[in-house]
C-alpha cells in the first residue's frame, strides 16, 4: 500500500468501529513502509492487513479487514497468507477480536491475555479526581512535564522495556502527532512513567500509558484529561494483566466497551506487566 492508500484502511477501520486516531496514518505507514497490504479485484480494493516488522525479530498483525460485501469469498485468506509471509521467521503478535481465537490458533498463535478498551467521560472522570495521587506525587519530589522537554533517546529507552523490539521509527511519528498532548513523570531526572493522549474519530483515547508505580500512572491519567475539553469521551486500552490498570479504570468510572486477545506465535514478550497500564495502539501493538 501506498501512503495515500493507509487512509482507505483507517476509513475502514472506522466503519469497523475501531475508532482509529485523527492522525494516527503518518505514524502507522513510518512504522513498516511495505508492511500494509492491499487486496484488489478489478482495481477495486476488497481487502486489507497490515503486518508490521519491528527489529529483527517481531512483527504484528492488525488491520485485517475485508469489506463486508466481499466475505466469505476467500479473499482474506489470501491477504492473510501473503501478510504471513512477510513477517516469516520472526514472533508475530496479533490483537483479534475474542471470537476469532479459534482461528488464530490454527495459525499457531496462543494467547497471551486479554486487553480490554474502558470508555470514560471527560467530566464525570474529573469529578472523580483523588488529592493521594497529586500528594505521592510531591512527597516523592517527582515531577510531571511535557514530554518533549526530554531528549528522544531517554524516551526510547524507558518505552523498550514495554515492547518486544525496537519501535523508533514508530515511536518518533507517534510523538508527533498533531493535537497529541504527552506528558512525563520526572524522578531524580530521570522519566519513570509517561502518557500520550489524541484526538480520534469519537472523543480521544490515550496510548500508551507507562509508569513506575500505579500512583504515578493515576496523576497522568488525571493531567492527560485535565487537558481535554469537557464532556468529551476518553478511551483506555487496558491490559488484562495488570489489575492495577483495570482497577484503575473503574476508579475513575470507566466502563468496559470492547475487548481483543492479545495472541504470540512464540514466546510471550517479558514486559514488565505491572508498569503497562494503557496499550499505545491495538492495531499495531
Amino acid at each position: 500500500m501506498s501512503r495515500n492508500d493507509i487512509d482507505i484502511g483507517i476509513n475502514w477501520a472506522a466503519s469497523e468501529g475501531w475508532n482509529p486516531g485523527l492522525h494516527d496514518a503518518d505514524s502507522f505507514y513510518s512504522a513498516d513502509p511495505d508492511g500494509f497490504l492491499l487486496g484488489r479485484l478489478e482495481n477495486e480494493p476488497v481487502s486489507m492487513i497490515s503486518a508490521i516488522r519491528y527489529g529483527d525479530t517481531f512483527g504484528f498483525i492488525g488491520f485485517y479487514i475485508v469489506k463486508p460485501k466481499f466475505r466469505g469469498s476467500g479473499y482474506g485468506m489470501q491477504i492473510w497468507k501473503a501478510a504471513m509471509r512477510h513477517l516469516e521467521g520472526r514472533n508475530i503478535g496479533l490483537d483479534g477480536v475474542i471470537e476469532q481465537q479459534d482461528n488464530y490458533h490454527k495459525s499457531n498463535f496462543k494467547l497471551a491475555y486479554n486487553n480490554i478498551r474502558q470508555l470514560g467521560n471527560v467530566d464525570d472522570m474529573l469529578k472523580l479526581r483523588q488529592k493521594a495521587a497529586t500528594q505521592d506525587i510531591a512527597s516523592k519530589n517527582l515531577q510531571i512535564i511535557k514530554l518533549d522537554r526530554m531528549s528522544f533517546d531517554e524516551i526510547e529507552k524507558y518505552d523498550r522495556q514495554f515492547f518486544a523490539d525496537e519501535r523508533k521509527s514508530f515511536l518518533k511519528s507517534w510523538l508527533k502527532q498533531p493535537e497529541k498532548i504527552a506528558l512525563g513523570i520526572i524522578g531524580n531526572g530521570a522519566l519513570c512513567g509517561w502518557g500520550m493522549i489524541r484526538p480520534c474519530r469519537e472523543g480521544y483515547k490515550i496510548g500508551p500509558l507507562y509508569a513506575d508505580q500505579p500512583s504515578q500512572a493515576e496523576s497522568l491519567l488525571v493531567e492527560l484529561v485535565d487537558r481535554i475539553e469537557p464532556s468529551s469521551s476518553i478511551f483506555l486500552d487496558t491490559p488484562g494483566i495488570n489489575d492495577q490498570a483495570l482497577s484503575l479504570a473503574q476508579k475513575y468510572g470507566m466502563s468496559p466497551v470492547f475487548e481483543t486477545a492479545r495472541m504470540y506465535t512464540r514466546t510471550f514478550p517479558n514486559v514488565p506487566a505491572k508498569k503497562y497500564f494503557g496499550v499505545t495502539s491495538f492495531e499495531l501493538g
